[in-house]
């Protein structure tokens, strides 16, 4: 896809992402304004928008009139959910997120917990109130996206995350924490986007195997950033994992079999989506570009 064309799509991906946070979540100086503030604080704290993204585009590559902004925001609000989560003490303990405070910084810790809480049923009224008038559809996405926030995947995977090293260095552990802490947000948000899009149930199963494979693609490329780049580059500290003793990719396998398997993990996706009916030119690009970010 050209430079330009790419480039032109994707800001007007990342405005329509920014325009539905801002009007289907609450407003800061809703009551109770101290919760409203921190939900707002950690949503509108920028980053790159790739799941709504990934969703708005996989809709509209098999429909391009589809309407997948209730879907779009529902992503955002459980990824910034997970975020804040994992940010407090009792868990990664950052004090920065997206180059400024974490939500349990900027606010406190109870505060931030309840605004976590507060976005996860946030996302499924999202899900049930904008697809009211297709309730098969309403059903498949929320379903979709409960088990990806669930016990086996992201919740499961920061779980068997929070055990670092000393709960063991294997390979399959290793594969269900990818799996889990980022591969399964980007695989619903591909897998959702296609179900907005009214993609068949192959091409649906092609959009989420798409989304699982750059997702671990994705978190791997963190992983080596994590060692390589500065705090600064990133918004966020660096060395974190190897202080925590954080179980990666890059750890086990050492720099340049983890670049390796970035290549294999991204092929892989692009197989997946250029074998479906839908227009996927502009997300081969973008899964391409995820592997080769610097921030």
């Amino acid at each position: 896809m050209d430079a330009s064309l790419f480039q032109s799509r994707h800001e007007a991906f990342i405005t329509q992402a920014e325009t539905s946070l801002r009007r289907l979540t609450p407003a800061a100086t809703a009551r109770p304004a101290r919760l409203h503030g921190a939900m707002r604080y950690s949503l509108e704290a920028g980053g790159k928008r790739l799941r709504p993204v990934l969703c708005l585009a996989t809709a509209a590559a098999f429909d391009p009139q589809a309407d997948a902004t209730h879907a779009a925001t529902a992503l955002e609000c459980v990824h910034t959910y997970s975020l804040i989560h994992d940010d407090l003490p009792c868990m990664d303990d950052s004090d920065l997120r997206r180059g400024r405070p974490s939500c349990h910084k900027a606010f406190d810790e109870a505060t931030a917990l309840l605004a976590g809480d507060a976005l996860q049923p946030l996302a499924f009224e999202l899900l049930a109130v904008g697809y009211a008038d297709r309730p098969a559809l309403a059903t498949a996405l929320v379903r979709e996206l409960a088990v990806t926030a669930g016990s086996t995947l992201l919740v499961g995977g920061q779980t068997e995350d929070m055990g670092g090293l000393a709960a063991g260095a294997t390979d399959d552990r290793l594969q269900f924490i990818l799996l889990g802490k980022t591969a399964a947000m980007l695989s619903a948000s591909f897998a959702m986007g296609a179900l907005v899009g009214g993609a068949s149930a192959a091409d649906v199963e092609h959009c989420r195997l798409a989304g699982r494979a750059a997702g671990v693609a994705f978190q791997l490329v963190d992983d080596l950033l994590d060692l390589t780049a500065d705090a600064a580059q990133l918004g966020k500290p660096v060395g974190a994992d190897a202080q925590n003793g954080k179980f990666t990719y890059a750890g086990l396998h050492g720099v340049e079999a983890t670049k390796q398997r970035i290549e294999q993990l991204t092929a892989e996706a692009v197989t997946h989506l250029q074998a479906t009916k839908g227009d996927t030119a502009f997300l081969v690009e973008l899964v391409r570009r995820m592997a080769a970010r610097r921030t």
